[in-house]
């Protein structure tokens, strides 16, 4: 068990340090392999998120490659969201958000295949 736990750590952070998000890896493993209730996978994608986003942003920082002026509104109106959508999913029966999670991540992974396809299409 705690192999597993440090691969999905380990995968889940290479993801985060490429800016994709690690919960898009982190929370369905956790869900998958270790099998803790949604709302505990969720909350500890939220735990592990810290670390690795300040240890990412002072790495992009570095290297020059953040734009405060777009960021800074984002992460205002994000932490506004954060409270909220911890209400909602707090509220939520740990089923329906499991599922509700799912959809969402085939529904980007949808996404990112079919939008790829159109914008190369659009280019040439």
């Amino acid at each position: 068990m705690t192999m597993i736990v440090i691969l999905i750590g380990l995968a889940a952070g290479i993801i985060s340090g490429m800016g994709i998000g690690g919960g898009a890896i982190l929370i369905p493993a956790l869900v998958l392999f270790v099998k803790p209730e949604q709302h505990v996978a969720q909350s500890t994608n939220l735990l592990f998120f810290i670390p690795t986003a300040i240890v990412a942003l002072s790495i992009h920082i570095k290297h020059k490659s953040v734009d405060f002026k777009t960021g800074i509104p984002i992460v205002l109106f994000g932490l506004a969201g954060a409270v909220l959508g911890s209400y909602i999913a707090l509220a939520i029966n740990g089923e329906i958000l499991r599922k509700g999670f799912g959809i969402f991540l085939l529904g980007m992974g949808l996404y990112e295949i079919c939008g790829k396809k159109k914008t190369r299409k659009a280019k040439t």
